[in-house]
């Protein structure tokens, strides 16, 4: 277990680059098992997750090279068995994406409980109700067993809540189902609009990208395909965010303009200067003031993956911020830390906080219990008088790319110890 020491108080700026898609690229892995010839994905994620979920993919039969690069290439020629390894199953809640492409190539899955953020807490039922649907049956085995002996069969799926990845497994599991299944209710997020289109490239045939009734014509055999993923948006937010909070002035690089219209639409509302293009998206310094209200939502909402973020923003700003995140209830918990460093809260319930500004945080020893407070709390670190010191450094590094050297480049003053004893 790594800790992150940062000495505080220095206003941050220059520029960074982000990867592709955290969110993206897990599910178009997935879809990579959906066929026997290469697929090859472009702009990748150099980060924890992408590494593990390499490694359940070559757990079940399939070759992964460049993992840890910015091209990865997967064959998977052979799928010798349908049931994931428990333990990498058991870091890396995107595990469940797996269930899909198994069932429709294998005919039957069998997943460990999946970890990740929060796992007794997120449900995987809406998944589980779409394979269900899709005529998929469970069978008795620990944790999630599924198996369509007689293949899947194309449907009509209504998702009781327009889960993000509860869509996307339904996704990868009707793409490689002949026949035409409708999905309403969809989610719409950017990466489930990145795996309908690679499923396309596959020669699935899908209209209704990026809207709540997505229809796709499922093939038995699909074919291998290359696809770029766009730039992290949640990632280029956390830096914008970084710099407000230290009074800095950083530019994001590799940026969509309509990915970032979401996020920049809040910042301002917090008198935060920033502006973006297609390919950048600039922060410059700013007085923030309180926001009154903030509300998550399914998009093109506020994300919920940055709410955390925007919490440690609003100690920094003149004003009392409701910040309300319905969809987690465990999220704003991690942050009661800030209290700890004179930040001003009051935690409504597992949902709502209250945040009174500005408040001059001090630095303490800090608990990233998850992958997006870890990040957040780091950005307060960076903003407080003193030092403080962050572990476990892995959890956030699970989501963000050269997390250290990106915050060297912006002249934090940071060191990554990978051994306790070091900080006596």
């Amino acid at each position: 277990m790594a800790i992150l020491r940062i000495e505080g108080g220095r206003r941050l700026g220059g520029t960074v680059e982000v990867d592709g898609n955290k969110n993206s690229a897990l599910p178009l892995l997935a879809a990579c098992l959906l066929t026997d010839e290469a697929c090859v994905l472009h702009n990748m994620p150099r980060i924890g997750d992408v590494e593990v979920m390499a490694r359940l993919l070559e757990d079940l039969g399939a070759t992964v090279d460049g993992v840890g690069t910015r091209t990865v290439t997967v064959r998977s020629t052979t799928l010798g068995k349908d049931e994931p390894d428990r333990a990498l199953v058991g870091r890396l809640r995107g595990s469940v994406l797996l269930m899909g492409p198994l069932l429709a190539r294998r005919g039957r899955a069998a997943l460990a409980p999946p970890g990740g953020d929060f796992p007794a807490r997120r449900t995987i039922s809406t998944h589980l109700e779409a394979l269900r649907a899709l005529g998929a049956h469970e069978t008795k085995a620990a944790g999630h067993a599924l198996e369509a002996p007689d293949g899947l069969k194309p449907a009509s799926i209504f998702l009781e809540e327009a889960s993000v990845t509860g869509t996307e497994t339904a996704l990868l599991a009707a793409a490689g189902t002949p026949g035409l299944t409708k999905l309403r209710h969809a989610a719409t997020e950017p990466h489930v609009a990145d795996l309908c289109q690679f499923l396309g490239n596959m020669g699935a045939e899908i209209t209704g990208t990026g809207s709540p009734t997505i229809t796709i014509e499922g093939r038995s055999r699909l074919r291998g395909a290359e696809y770029t993923l766009p730039g992290d948006y949640i990632e280029a937010g956390s830096w914008g965010v970084v710099a407000a909070v230290t009074g800095g002035e950083v530019e994001v690089r590799g940026t969509r303009a309509e990915d970032m219209e979401v996020i920049a639409a809040t910042l301002r509302r917090m008198q935060v200067r920033c502006s973006f293009d297609a390919n950048r998206f600039l922060v410059e310094p700013s007085t923030p003031v309180a926001a009154r209200r903030i509300t998550t939502g399914l998009w093109p909402a506020f994300p919920s993956d940055l709410v955390s973020l925007v919490t440690v923003l609003a100690t920094q700003a003149s004003g009392q911020t409701l910040l309300h995140d319905w969809m987690y209830e465990l999220r704003l918990f991690a942050l009661e830390q800030l209290s700890a460093m004179r930040a001003d809260l009051f935690l409504c319930d597992p949902h709502r906080i209250i945040v009174t500004g500005p408040t001059k945080l001090r630095g303490r020893l800090l608990d990233s219990r998850d992958l997006r407070s870890g990040m957040a709390l780091i950005a307060a670190a960076l903003a407080a008088d003193g030092e403080s010191r962050i572990a476990p450094v892995e959890t956030v590094e699970r989501g963000y790319a050269r997390l250290v050297e990106n915050l060297k480049r912006l002249g934090a003053l940071v060191e990554r110890v990978d051994d306790r004893r070091r900080l006596k």
